[in-house]
């Protein structure tokens, strides 16, 4: 990967010291069993984001002069308990510099170590998960850290919600709370409150790219049919940042297509607008509400 300021924004506001944000791409794809590519991933996010207009119409801010630093890539691939462990490492560094850490994959066994980071590091951490497929598998294809089990460690030391499941195996009901699981083709009008509700006060968001219908989102590694739109998506997040403290997210599974480059887009403009919400509704209470 090629060092660059991230969205191509002004130095001063790219420095470590300075930004309030950390950007970590994690080009990994060791553990993929359809479609490979989600190492692509990182570089396609980033040279869409160059592309963006960066004045956010919805909250009327620019949130990249809150400082965002792009951090070296972690690139550890020689096994995916290593490629954990490294990722696990970096987070971990970054969010003891009081950092507000976000990473970009990658293939979703990257998140075995960003939401262990966030576990060690926040008290009572809600992980809420949004993505096609459960992977709740203690193990797959000889490994506790395939992609396939990227929120099972989560889902036994963390409080998981899920949202825009539509795939599954059987053996996963075992490890799943259907109490705390929105399945994609039973959004009812109330489930986002109703998932506020299960939430505790400090939340890390985990997002697979799947979580998409392929209509708008068809590059990444399993497109399931029947999945979320853009405008749901983000009033749930939005939501998320209003009522939590959101502590962090990731996103993965982007599988770039060069024929095909709206994917790559919506997953830098999914970036930024979750950046937005972070700062505009950080010291947000609903003692002082405002015009959303």
């Amino acid at each position: 990967m090629s060092k660059k300021n991230y969205a191509g924004i002004p130095d001063k506001y790219a420095r470590l010291d300075d930004a309030k944000v950390v950007l970590i791409p994690v080009p990994y794809d060791g553990t993929s069993t359809w479609q490979k590519g989600a190492d692509k991933g990182p570089d396609a996010f980033l040279e869409a984001s160059e592309n963006m207009e960066l004045f956010d119409i919805e909250t009327r801010t620019e949130v990249y002069k809150k400082g965002v630093y792009l951090a070296p890539p972690v690139t550890e691939d020689s096994s995916p308990e290593k490629m954990v462990e490294a990722v696990h490492k970096t987070v971990k560094n970054y969010i003891k510099q009081e950092k507000f850490v976000t990473i970009f994959g990658g293939e979703h066994s990257i998140s075995i170590g960003t939401i262990r980071a966030f576990n060690e590091s926040f008290e009572d951490l809600t992980v809420v998960q949004l993505d096609a497929h459960a992977d709740l598998r203690p193990e797959y294809e000889g490994s506790t850290c395939n992609h396939a089990c990227a929120v099972h460690e989560a889902s036994k030391k963390a409080n998981l919600i899920q949202v825009g499941i539509r795939s599954m195996d059987v053996s996963e009901l075992d490890h799943m709370d259907e109490n705390q699981t929105y399945f994609a083709d039973d959004l009812y009008e109330d489930w986002m409150d109703d998932a506020i509700g299960q939430m505790t006060p400090n939340v890390f968001i985990t997002i697979d790219l799947d979580v998409f219908d392929p209509s708008i989102l068809p590059s990444t590694g399993t497109p399931e049919p029947g999945g979320m739109f853009w405008y749901e998506t983000l009033e749930f997040i939005k939501l998320m940042f209003k009522k939590k403290n959101v502590v962090g997210f990731d996103i993965v599974e982007l599988n770039p297509n060069e024929k095909e480059k709206s994917s790559d887009f919506l997953a830098a403009k999914l970036y930024y607008k979750m950046l937005s919400y972070k700062f505009k509704y950080l010291n947000y209470n609903e003692e002082d509400e405002e015009d959303e």
